[in-house]
């Protein structure tokens, strides 16, 4: 799923966004989750929809297709062309990867966000044409940034990604496309972290956190509220050889663990994610 080489020239990290998007449900928070094709970067993981920055996503144009971003982009970094291109970003993933759009007013049917996905995977049309045919904006005020991840310097893939929650308001139903994402599903963040427990999916270290971080949230409201107020410092994770009881094996170690270089909590729960047969689990700092 990694490809981790501590010995290799560190490669800069490119700009990302993610998706994270949840909705109240009898049973509960759910939140939406693709997992991605078998082959290359995080392959056959569960993943929320998102991608890398492209140069359209700066597109000057978006000033008229976009609502104003939440008070809290800032602390992403950046300045506010960059702001507002991660939120695109964020968006167009969505998209392309799951079939959701945040939009402002009345959403799009999922019949036709699948035929904006079509046309868009043709080369038929853009997101931000296909906005412009419909007199629409994306409401990228709605999109509240949670989190700020890069890509651990041992990788050979690196991405500096930045992590939006998006409450949907409105029925989204949601798919995967078959060519990046070959699964999709609505669930209870905690069952989703169960499954994992179970060995019956992949996690990479920072969708695990987040999903640890939801299933504390009753509802989305209290997730909002997080996000609102969470810390958007980047959270870097530092490959470390971790020795306990159990024996010598890897770990990634985030902001705040006694083997990190940055000493203060950029996230809540456990300070590093050890090598455990071939996943990488939450545990404590040995004693």
């Amino acid at each position: 799923m990694l490809d981790l080489d501590p010995s290799r020239a560190i490669v800069p990290p490119r700009d990302a966004a993610t998706l994270v998007v949840v909705r109240d449900a009898p049973a509960g928070l759910e939140v939406f989750c693709v997992e991605r094709q078998k082959v290359g970067f995080l392959g056959g993981a569960i993943v929320f929809p998102g991608g890398k920055l492209d140069a359209g996503d700066l597109d000057a144009t978006w000033r008229e297709r976009t609502t104003g971003l939440a008070a809290t982009s800032a602390g992403l970094g950046g300045d506010e062309t960059t702001q507002r291109g991660l939120a695109v970003a964020a968006c167009r993933e969505a998209l392309e990867e799951a079939a959701i759009l945040p939009l402002e007013g009345r959403a799009l049917t999922h019949g036709d966000l699948l035929a904006w996905r079509e046309r868009v995977a043709r080369r038929e049309a853009t997101l931000l044409s296909l906005l412009a045919e419909r007199g629409a904006r994306l409401d990228l005020a709605a999109l509240r940034p949670m989190a700020r991840w890069v890509t651990p310097a041992a990788e050979s893939r690196r991405f500096d990604t930045r992590f939006y929650l998006y409450v949907a308001r409105q029925a989204i139903t949601g798919a995967h496309d078959d060519v990046e994402t070959t699964a999709s599903f609505w669930a209870r963040p905690d069952e989703v972290l169960r499954r994992f427990g179970a060995g019956e999916l992949r996690l990479a270290p920072p969708t695990h956190r987040t999903l640890e971080i939801l299933a504390s949230s009753p509802d989305a409201a209290t997730a909002a509220a997080w996000a609102d107020g969470s810390c958007l410092d980047p959270v870097c994770p530092q490959l470390v050889n971790h020795r306990d009881a159990r024996g010598e094996t890897v770990a990634f170690v985030l902001p705040g663990d006694p083997e990190h270089d940055v000493k203060e909590v950029r996230t809540r729960g456990s300070s590093r994610y050890v090598l455990r047969g071939d996943r990488f689990v939450p545990e404590a700092a040995p004693s």
